[in-house]
């Protein structure tokens, strides 16, 4: 009898219609069983998974998963120029998502801390290899359409694209986009921000997750995502289309003493 095929987490999540953050909050967990590879990658025996979960193999499986729900107003399409004359709100910021805008609360102070920390890594990464790049963090507006204006956590313009930074916002396509999850923004980065990503070709997509300790690497072929590299608690994170960048994860997510 030949050894069953073992599937990745994304290949799972899709196969039980969950997010990967819920895959590998099971794994963390020992919800399911998992095979650690020894670059601390994990494979998955869907019979197993299954039967561990309680469900026949010719069940359709589903979860659904409870996330702080932002306000969002959908009376009318916002443009950028509505943007522009929003009012400001102090613990507030939005954005326009498909034309829908969205209010939602500043993330908190663990986010801020991972975010920085990536910052420096990637800019110690791209700048040897770019000097006229340049990595840009929030609060920063970015519009990618008229009926898409985003505040991205972190994002890369290389310098041949420099001119996409204006004095006011980043008018265009960056290189790589990358996300901190926080309470309130689980399922718009996982879902609305990476189909908006993903149509608009931003070749590299980064959904970081501080509280849950992961990191998804998404890229950009035949116009759709594909992850193509991830970690989870601790070890290294690496990416084969940025050779020689290394995050240590420990460090990554490590909160004062």
């Amino acid at each position: 009898m030949s050894e069953p095929r073992l599937i990745t987490a994304q290949e799972l999540a899709d196969m039980l219609k969950l997010s990967v953050e819920t895959i590998w909050r099971y794994t963390r967990n020992s919800k399911i069983p998992y095979v650690q590879l020894s670059n601390r990658q994990y494979r998955y025996d869907p019979g197993k998974v299954l039967s561990r979960l309680g469900v026949d193999s010719g069940d359709q499986f589903s979860v659904s998963v409870q996330e702080a729900k932002p306000e969002y107003m959908t009376d009318k399409v916002y443009t950028y120029e509505d943007y522009l004359r929003l009012p400001d709100e102090e613990g507030y910021h939005y954005e326009i998502l498909d034309g829908m805008f969205v209010k939602e609360p500043t993330p908190y102070v663990h986010h801020q801390r991972v975010s920085r920390r990536l910052q420096r890594l990637l800019e110690d990464y791209f700048t040897p290899k770019d000097p006229a790049g340049e990595i840009l963090n929030a609060p920063i507006d970015m519009t990618l359409s008229d009926t898409n204006v985003i505040q991205p956590d972190l994002v890369y313009i290389p310098g041949e694209n420099t001119e996409i930074v204006e004095e006011a916002r980043i008018n265009g396509i960056p290189y790589l986009v990358v996300e901190i999850l926080s309470k309130w923004t689980r399922s718009k980065d996982r879902v609305r921000k990476r189909n908006i990503y993903e149509r608009m070709g931003v070749p590299h997509y980064w959904i970081v997750g501080p509280y849950d300790k992961t990191i998804e690497a998404y890229a950009l072929q035949n116009g759709l995502y594909v992850l193509r590299g991830s970690g989870l608690d601790m070890g290294e994170f690496t990416h084969p289309d940025f050779p020689g960048f290394s995050v240590d994860l420990i460090a990554l997510w490590r909160r004062p003493e």
